[in-house]
This record gives C-alpha cells, sequence and structure tokens, in this order.
C-alpha cells in the first residue's frame, strides 16, 4: 500500500539462512536473499543455495515458500467480494468528509477562549482535535487508494476522478502515485524492482558510509534513542521524502527501457521523483497523467494558500497542516508493519515470483480504529496484494478464504490489538 524508507534493523537484517538438509519446501536455486544481508553469500546470488535446505527465518522458525499459485487464491474466494459499488463507496467517503466537518465545526465553534479560559485546556482540546482529523484523513487517503486500484467502482473514469479530487486533497499526486504503487504490487518483495521498502544490503551500507561509518551505525542502530529518532523521521517525513526523492524504492533506474533512467538516481536533486514527467518512474505515456497530478496539487496548493491568507497561518496550521502530518505518520507506519517483519523475506530476482512476493506480508490489527476508520488497510493487506481489485468492505471475508490455500504461508501478528500494533512499531 503506502511506501517509506528502508530502514535497517538488527532483527530483520538476520533473516534466512541455509542449511544443507532435507526438506519438502520449494528450492530457491542460488538467489534467494535476507530482508538485509548480514547472512552468508549464498544468500545473495553469489553461490548456489543447495538443493534441498530449510530455510529459517529471524524468529529460528522454519521458512517454508508458497506451493500454492495465485490462481488457486482467486479461486477460493467468493464471487460477491469481487463485486464493487459505487453507491457504497460514496457512502464511505460521505461519512468520512461528514466526521472531518462536523469535527472542525464542533471544534472551531465551542473550544473558544470564552468556553475554556485555560490555554493548556484548549492546547489540550485542540490536539485531540489534531488527531482525530487525522484518522478521519487516513481514512479518506484509503478511499483514493481503493480508487487507484479500480476496486471503488466498476467505471475506471468514475474511480480515477473520484480519486483524483481525493488524493489531492491531502497533497497526493494521485496519478504519479498511482503508476508507482501499480509497480510496487506488481514486483513486492523483489530487490531489484520493488517500489518500497526496498532494504540497503550491508555492502550498500558500506560502501556509501565508508567502513568507520558502517561500523558506528551497527554500534549505535540498537541503542533506544537511535531506534527513536530513526523511527521519528520515518514518521514525520518519511512519506514526502518518497514522493520527493523515492528514498525506499529500487534505485536500478538505469535499466528503464526508454533511457529515462541514465545518469539519474534516488536522492534530492537525483532527477527521480513522483512530480516530474520526465521521471525515470514513469514511461512516455504516463507523462499526461503525472501533468494532471501537478495539477491536483496546484489547485490544492492554492486553495490552502487562500484559506492562509484570509484566516491566518497559524490557524490553518492547526487545522489542515498538523492533521496533514498525522496522516503521513500513520500512512508510513501502516505500510512499514504491512512489510515489515522478521518472519518476512525479500528476494533477488532470480528467486522472486509474483506469488511469493505477495505473501511476503503481513496482516496486524489496530482494532476499531483499523477496521472502521482505516477501512481494514491494516487487517487486509495480505489479500491486498494478491487481488488488490477486491474493495476493502469485502476484505474481511475474502481473507478468511485465501487462509485454507495460504497454509503456513499466510502471516499476521493480532496480539495485544491496538495496542500490540503500536509495540510492534517499536519492536519492528
Amino acid at each position: 500500500m503506502v511506501p517509506m524508507p528502508g530502514v535497517s534493523s538488527t532483527t530483520t537484517t538476520q533473516f534466512l539462512r541455509a542449511r544443507e538438509v532435507p526438506c519438502n519446501s520449494d528450492s530457491a536455486r542460488g538467489s534467494l536473499s535476507s530482508s538485509m544481508t548480514e547472512t552468508k553469500d549464498v544468500l545473495m546470488g553469489k553461490e548456489a543455495l543447495p538443493s534441498e535446505a530449510t530455510l529459517v527465518d529471524a524468529y529460528g522458525k522454519e521458512f517454508k515458500l508458497p506451493k500454492y499459485t495465485t490462481k488457486e487464491i482467486r479461486d477460493a474466494i467468493p464471487a460477491h467480494c469481487y463485486q464493487k459499488s459505487a453507491l457504497r463507496g460514496f457512502l464511505y467517503i460521505a461519512r468520512d468528509i461528514s466526521l472531518l466537518t462536523s469535527t472542525f465545526y464542533l471544534f472551531h465553534n465551542y473550544v473558544t477562549p470564552t468556553a475554556f479560559p485555560s490555554a493548556l485546556t484548549r492546547f489540550a482540546l485542540w490536539s485531540l482535535y489534531t488527531l482525530l482529523q487525522g484518522f478521519y484523513g487516513t481514512g479518506v487517503w484509503v478511499l483514493a487508494h481503493e480508487c487507484g486500484h479500480q476496486a471503488f467502482s466498476e467505471s475506471r473514469s468514475l474511480n480515477d476522478i473520484t480519486g483524483w479530487i481525493l488524493h489531492s486533497a491531502l497533497l497526493v499526486p494521485y496519478f504519479s502515485f498511482k503508476l508507482s504503487h501499480s509497480k510496487h504490487h506488481a514486483y513486492t518483495g523483489n530487490l531489484a524492482r520493488d517500489m518500497v521498502l526496498v532494504p540497503k544490503t550491508r555492502e550498500v551500507y558500506a560502501t556509501r558510509m565508508g567502513k568507520l561509518g558502517h561500523e558506528l551505525s551497527e554500534l549505535a542502530e540498537e541503542t533506544p534513542i537511535w531506534s527513536a529518532l530513526e523511527l521519528l523521521g520515518l514518521l514525520l517525513i518519511g512519506w514526502p521524502y518518497y514522493l520527493l526523492a523515492n528514498e525506499g524504492g529500487h534505485d536500478n533506474h538505469a535499466t528503464q527501457r526508454e533511457g529515462r533512467g541514465i545518469g539519474k538516481h534516488n536522492g534530492l536533486g537525483g532527477g527521480v521523483n513522483h512530480f516530474d514527467p520526465s521521471s525515470p518512474l514513469f514511461a512516455d505515456k504516463d507523462r499526461r497523467l503525472v501533468i494532471w497530478s501537478d495539477i491536483g496539487l496546484a489547485v490544492a496548493g492554492s486553495i490552502l494558500y487562500y484559506l492562509g491568507q484570509r484566516f491566518g497561518w497559524a490557524n490553518l496550521f492547526v487545522w489542515y497542516f498538523i492533521p496533514y502530518l498525522w496522516v503521513n505518520h500513520w500512512l508510513v507506519a501502516i505500510a512499514y508493519l504491512q512489510h515489515t517483519d522478521p518472519s518476512l523475506p525479500h528476494y533477488t530476482p532470480k528467486a522472486w515470483t509474483f506469488t511469493r512476493g505477495a505473501a511476503a506480508t503481513i496482516d496486524r490489527d489496530f482494532g476499531f480504529i483499523g477496521r472502521h476508520l482505516f477501512h481494514s488497510v491494516i487487517e487486509t493487506h495480505v489479500l491486498h496484494h494478491y487481488v488488490s481489485t477486491i474493495p476493502f468492505y469485502h476484505a474481511a471475508e475474502a481473507t478468511e478464504a485465501i487462509k485454507g490455500v495460504m497454509g503456513e504461508c499466510y502471516r499476521s501478528d493480532t496480539e495485544g490489538g491496538m495496542l500490540g500494533w503500536l509495540a510492534a512499531l517499536w519492536r519492528v
């Protein structure tokens, strides 16, 4: 779903190890890789993996490759789960927008110096306002994301117009993100082609930072202060930095078929972003769509500028921009925990298949907020990577249907509900 920078952790660096013992699981000859390799060269494709091997994840548990097919996944899902209702989708949009507008109305009219003379009390209440609006705004973001996957209605035009309006209002380049996000779904877990959460190998870290810097990073990465700073930076700027610099996406742009990526690289000023029609993230045929994305942002920016001038920038900061940061926070946190866990693999191109990559995700539980305000985007992500056109209101039923096909390859961590999810954000 949603993208963010790849982040190193000692737990995930140790993902897969191979032992020369008999195993009934599929063989991954010469190319299965760890999430971030401190493991042997065999896992980077430098040496052939034994024809029969036991793969072990960072929990020390046996890891089995999927043996089922994507067709078996699709066939297991009840037919009605594929049905989309534009009316139902618009009712959810109306509900979320009603929550946003009614919350603004209540706080704007009733949380006043007259009603609450204490500045501290007003600060606490307006802080609650930003949190609530962040929840509701994330729900709107998810509905626009549904539009991008053509899961909102049967009409592609209606999906794209609706998604463009909703995402533009949240300062998201709708078509540009839709294009890059489709590649994430097409190559999930592929170290060379995935568009988000591509972990950096130790060799890459050592090359960029030098041996001493790499060793210092290794020493610091598990300290609470370093972990807190890394997490804070990820949650605050991970989303805009991804859009601006493709941080966390693959950096193999020279292979772009039309030659758009020659001399370009991830990072600020590297020519790889979601706003430039000539970016290697897109093809020549996508130029018009990228421009429409930019037009949407220009319209939204103009409206915000008018509101700031009319009502004051301090007010607009509280009304819109702090909730906007909350939305960014939830997007990055959600996507990070959907694709990051010691039980999840990443694959080199030779070992990767769509079926394996789609299984390299995990469902979690965020309680009432996740299932109702966030439209089950946290609880049904494994299904979403196999069949992204199923609308969210059928996703829970479809998830139950595919568990029997996936068997041990279906991964979930729902212990503790919302608190367990928040704990995983720190732990993972």
